[in-house]
């Protein structure tokens, strides 16, 4: 029987993040300041009796799908760090489990380690296929010559997004014009709208890092906001939706929005087979979360890709990646 609980697999992210963070040296499942985020509750959390059966219920089912289906095959979905381990991975997970029904493929969440990127992860072959934004993917193209599958569909119906500068509700800063001389935080350095699009936004203002007082990477939009909160920097450059969720709880204010750039999408890696991708893609392109596939999902709305899919094309990407190398994100190629 399939599981839907956003409970189970509220307890099952964090089960599997507290694992994979001793073996493979992820940052802190839990995020350590004021902002409430998506906690999993230790009463909530499946006990070993309940996870050993979990187990073998879920390798039986698993057993019991393969003998029936002869094209099954396994693969493995890496991601960028948006919110915590365990957050986007009681995100994904569901999502993973819908990939499976509808191409037959086992898909397995990978977690990229610490001294590693998803890039990296993507284009040695650790993952095959994985949920990245465009900095990512320009990066793994060019050194992996990955493709684009999809680019996710924000809540307007656009496959597209932007970034945002917050500071807390008390600062005196008012206006991106108020930032030289200030301290500045930004998400995962590999991040499009956590680094890059900040990036382009103090550039067009005539702003290098050098007119900062200082500044620093914090690994995820969501610890980003909290260095804010926390009073360690001045101004935050992340993800717009989490920035707007913040704003309606009253903990931190926009000053600036930058212009809109293509969102986040599926990317794969050139080993796998064109019939999987072509299956997969197929897939993606049919996945209705706020529709008939919208049961089972956690927090998909507050994802990148709240309404689904549209298939990416390499023009889209142009422009970011002109100011990729400028910005030196990449390096440019000697003839």
């Amino acid at each position: 029987m399939r599981i839907c609980s956003k409970v189970f697999y509220g307890r099952l992210a964090s089960m599997l993040c507290l694992v994979i963070s001793t073996l493979m040296g992820l940052t802190a499942c839990d995020s350590s300041s004021d902002i409430p985020v998506q906690q999993v509750a230790e009463e909530t959390r499946l006990n070993d009796n309940e996870l050993q059966q979990l187990q073998s219920d879920n390798q039986h089912q698993k057993n019991h799908q393969n003998n029936l289906n002869h094209q099954h095959e396994e693969f493995y979905f890496g991601f960028d760090l948006r919110s915590s381990p365990q957050e986007d991975a009681a995100q994904y997970l569901p999502f993973l489990e819908y990939l499976e029904d509808a191409t037959g493929y086992h898909f397995k969440l990978h977690f990229t380690p610490k001294s590693s990127t998803t890039a990296d992860e993507l284009g040695q072959g650790n993952v095959h296929f994985a949920s990245m934004g465009a900095t990512s993917y320009l990066d793994a193209q060019s050194r992996y010559k990955v493709a684009s599958l999809v680019r996710g569909i924000n809540h307007q119906g656009k496959a597209e997004y932007q970034s945002v500068l917050v500071v807390k509700n008390d600062s005196p800063i008012r206006s991106i014009k108020d930032i030289k001389g200030r301290s500045f935080a930004f998400g995962s350095r590999s991040s499009t709208q956590g680094h890059l699009i900040p990036r382009i936004m103090l550039r067009k203002q005539g702003l290098s890092l050098k007119d900062l007082s200082r500044y620093g990477y914090t690994g995820s939009h969501q610890n980003c906001a909290e260095a804010v909160v926390a009073g360690k920097y001045d101004i935050c450059g992340m993800q717009d939706q989490l920035a707007e969720k913040l704003v309606q709880r009253g903990q931190v204010r926009i000053i600036y929005r930058s212009a809109f750039y293509p969102s986040s999408g599926i990317v794969v890696n050139r080993e796998v087979p064109q019939e999987v991708i072509d299956k997969v893609q197929k897939a993606l392109l049919g996945f209705y979360p706020q529709g008939k596939h919208r049961k089972g999902l956690y927090h998909w709305d507050q994802t990148e890709m709240p309404r689904g899919f549209l298939v990416a094309e390499e023009k889209d990407y142009a422009e970011l990646k002109q100011w990729s190398l400028q910005l030196g994100f990449l390096k440019k190629k000697t003839k």
